[in-house]
């Protein structure tokens, strides 16, 4: 046998199994007709019947014995029935398995409100994009309250921040700068109490910008306090007050205040990610995500 010769065999063979062809053998067996098998598969007669001639040349002879009246198998096509149940048969089970091994399921997601308008809507894109089938309930609220939902059962991944080298679960994702923001026109005056716009308690931000004003020795007061970032930009965006936010969230209304307004150094947060078991499913697809977008991002 010549390597031409083996060629030939393999592409007869490819032929042979291709499960487009077999289905339309297959309807065509079934009804006895080529305009019903045409009409069950949603094609045209002459499709149909291209189907079966490549079978037919693929098998090396007739499968169906035709005139204008009626449509029978020959030894041939019974001999082929088997066959071709099977290959149809092997194709939708490996299109039902690999359709089950898609990602799909639900996801309860808590994100720190300061990545919401910023870092979220392009990580939810990025899954809806590669994972159609995940769902996500969002709740949106301080890092610390997430933390106690999430070890409480009622979600299944965290992010949010955290005080830099604090103990606890999770992956460090980055560790960012805070800056002190405010409006641009603030005004700060020698001598008086630094004005703050809050957070309530708990908050990672609200604790840091506390700490670094009493190890400076500055006073400080609270100006207005909000549970929102919608609030908290609103309140320093009116001048109210100063506040602490991670450098890569600040938002687009507000600035970082010049060094010569005189407030100290509010130092770092870390970024960290946090689920409650080990990631998996619809969890770990959108791990990955918040991964590639929050994690290091020097070469950005």
């Amino acid at each position: 046998m010549t390597a031409l010769t083996v060629i030939a065999n393999t592409d007869k063979m490819d032929r042979m199994l291709d499960p487009r062809l077999c289905r339309s053998f297959l309807a065509v067996a079934e009804t006895r007709s080529f305009t019903a098998a045409a009409r069950r598969l949603g094609v045209g007669q002459p499709t149909v019947s291209q189907h079966i001639r490549r079978l037919e040349s693929a098998a090396g002879g007739l499968l169906f014995a035709r005139d204008t009246h009626t449509v029978e198998l020959t030894a041939r096509g019974e001999a082929m029935l088997g066959f071709a149940q099977a290959i149809v048969d092997t194709d939708e089970r490996a299109a039902r398995h690999f359709r089950g091994a898609q990602v799909r399921g639900r996801v309860r997601f808590g994100v720190s409100e300061d990545f919401a308008l910023g870092e979220l809507p392009e990580i939810l894109r990025l899954l809806r994009q590669s994972h159609p089938l995940v769902d996500v309930e969002l709740h949106v609220e301080l890092s610390d309250v997430l933390a106690q939902r999430l070890a409480g059962g009622r979600l299944d991944l965290v992010l949010g921040k955290r005080r830099p080298g604090a103990p606890g679960p999770g992956r460090v994702l980055h560790r960012e700068p805070l800056v002190w923001i405010g409006s641009p026109a603030t005004v700060l005056t020698a001598g008086e109490p630094v004005p703050l716009v809050q957070y309530p308690m708990p908050s990672v931000t609200r604790q840091l910008a506390v700490e670094a004003l009493e190890r400076a020795g500055l006073e400080w007061r609270a100006a207005c306090l909000t549970s929102s970032l919608t609030g908290l930009r609103a309140a320093a965006a009116a001048g109210l007050g100063v506040t602490v936010h991670a450098r890569r969230l600040v938002p687009a209304d507000l600035a970082e205040l010049p060094a010569g307004l005189g407030l100290p150094d509010p130092g770092d947060v870390d970024l960290v990610l946090l689920s409650r078991d080990a990631a998996e499913g619809p969890v770990a697809a959108l791990a990955e995500f918040v991964t590639a977008r929050i994690g290091d991002r020097r070469d950005r």
